[in-house]
């Protein structure tokens, strides 16, 4: 697959692999006690499973290629490079690539005592094809 972002693509994301269906790749571009922030790369087709992180937001800045993030509750919004989303604390949620298409975000999240991420379930397989 080529990379569809600036930002290095980095390695299969294999620590997380249980929490997607398909194939991720990670590559984290900065961070200290503070913040991480991570270029995430979706093959096409692959998303996360729903998820929630407790204690502090995530912001999504899509990169490269098309995709898609939703939270309980709301429809899923597309994201193409430029866009930006914010994901609340305590918020479930998921993102990922289009179905034929591959996407990259960088993800920005803050490090604070005590946050922790819950991974749920998958992303529902038709409503997820419908996307297309």
């Amino acid at each position: 697959m080529d990379n569809p972002s600036a930002f290095p693509m980095g390695k299969p994301n294999d620590a997380y692999a249980q929490y997607f269906e398909g194939q991720s790749y990670l590559a984290p571009l900065a961070g200290d006690g503070q913040v991480s922030v991570a270029n995430v790369t979706f093959e096409p087709g692959c998303t996360n499973h729903w998820h929630i992180h407790h204690g502090v937001c995530q912001i999504l800045l899509a990169v490269g290629g098309r995709g898609y993030y939703q939270i309980e509750g709301q429809d899923p919004v597309e994201l193409k490079p430029g866009d930006v989303a914010y994901i609340p604390p305590e918020t479930k949620h998921w993102h990922g690539a289009a179905p034929h298409e591959a996407f990259a975000h960088v993800a920005i999240m803050p490090k604070a005592e005590g946050a922790s991420n819950e991974w749920l379930e998958p992303v529902d397989v038709e409503a997820y094809r419908r996307l297309a």
